[in-house]
């Protein structure tokens, strides 16, 4: 079997589906690795380095898809909707597709997905178990995105983040407090405690107080309780309007004391929910900071706009999306580690075999045969189920 490494095509995408140093593993396992060429270029990675290590450089786009068996990308049509849809012509009935596909954003290009015959596994919903943990590429992205916000802020702050004792005085640490304490939250604590800051955070699942502090951080208790505050998968839940009202209340203390505010609540396929208000940010200090994590989905802060950066009552809020792109050399190798294991997890004897009964298999495999095969997609988008196989 032949996997294809086309070059992404979203504008200002530098990652690249696989690097130089995993292709050894996959042609061992009896896979070919064609890529296009200039895949790498914007990460760091030569054709001349996938040459090397057993690749063959393919001149265009259309010859990879041609080529290949098994598609790997980034940003697939689905959470590429600038130019993923100049992907669908190419794509062949049974051709194997990998990456991130957006699920919950639209049912319309789900369907165009899947009317064009291909088997596409969409990474993002792959289970955070400990079985797939090696696998699990929406961790390690937003472990890149938690790092680069941070740095952002401390760029953006006209302070400095650590405490310096200095024969001109002392200086006193920025206060960093950071909402939503998933991978990217946790990653931000880390970064902001290693550039000195104080950092508090807070979370509505009382389970990542631990977390929290073992990275050095004070974790903010607020005195009303989340229903069901996380599902079976790990991620947080949405909750009703009354609740965000009383949070907003509770938090609002915390923000206007923070010089640096990091917001990454996100609910898997919903709208973000509104944390950081308007008046809330109108109470923070002069040269503030507030990076949103979450404005792709509308955004945690009530002004955010999504791929801008905004100043408001002197306060600078920055809604940057798909941060892990501007670290391409690690995004594109951790993406591509992920995604090799989760490949060669289904590879028998240079075949793929695809187990339904095994969880990582089923419930990452989004569309097959014409159809939208993914029970949760169909039962989230109200499609009636399919008659069982044999």
């Amino acid at each position: 079997m032949i996997v294809g490494v086309p070059r992404e095509s979203f504008p200002g995408e530098r990652r690249v589906a696989m690097v130089p140093a995993v292709i050894p593993s996959l042609t061992k396992a009896g896979l070919e690795v064609v890529v296009e060429a200039g895949a790498g270029k914007e990460a760091g990675y030569l054709d001349t380095e996938y040459a090397a290590k057993g690749a063959k450089i393919l001149p265009t786009r259309a010859d990879v898809f041609a080529a290949a068996d098994i598609v790997t990308q980034v940003l697939c049509y689905g959470s590429n909707d600038r130019t993923g849809k100049a992907d669908v012509p190419l794509y062949r009935p049974n051709q194997v597709l990998i990456g991130f596909l957006r699920p919950l954003g639209s049912l319309e290009t789900i369907q165009e997905i899947a009317s064009k015959g291909i088997t596409a596994f969409s990474i993002e919903l792959m289970p955070r178990t400990t079985r797939a943990q090696s696998m699990d590429a929406l961790s390690s992205m937003a472990t890149m995105s938690g790092y680069k916000a941070v740095l952002i802020a401390a760029d953006t702050l006209p302070k400095i983040f650590p405490m310096l004792t200095t024969a001109a005085g002392t200086i006193t640490p920025a206060r960093v407090f950071i909402i939503g304490c998933g991978v990217a939250g946790l990653q931000a604590i880390a970064t902001a405690r290693r550039l000195g800051a104080v950092v508090s955070a807070y979370d509505l699942r009382p389970a990542v107080k631990e977390q929290v502090q073992s990275l050095g951080g004070r974790f903010v208790e607020i005195a009303i309780e989340a229903k069901d505050a996380q599902d079976a998968r790990g991620y947080a839940t949405a909750q009703g309007e009354d609740f965000y009202k009383k949070q907003r209340e509770l938090l609002g203390k915390v923000v206007a004391e923070s010089d640096v505010v990091i917001t990454a609540a996100v609910i898997p396929g919903k709208k973000s929910p509104i944390l950081v208000t308007k008046e809330m940010v109108r109470g923070m200090a002069p040269g503030s900071v507030i990076v949103d994590l979450a404005a792709e989905r509308g955004g945690n802060c009530e002004l955010t706009r999504a791929e801008e950066k905004i100043v408001d009552n002197d306060v600078t809020i920055i809604g940057s999306i798909n941060l892990a792109s501007t670290v391409p050399y690690h995004a594109s190798q951790m993406y591509a580690k992920n995604v090799a294991t989760f490949l060669l997890y289904m590879i028998k004897e240079g075949k793929l075999q695809m187990n339904l009964q095994d969880e990582i298999v089923r419930e990452t495999l989004l569309t097959q045969g014409g159809e939208i095969v993914s029970a949760r997609l169909r039962e989230i988008y109200k499609l009636p189920a399919l008659a069982a196989k044999s």
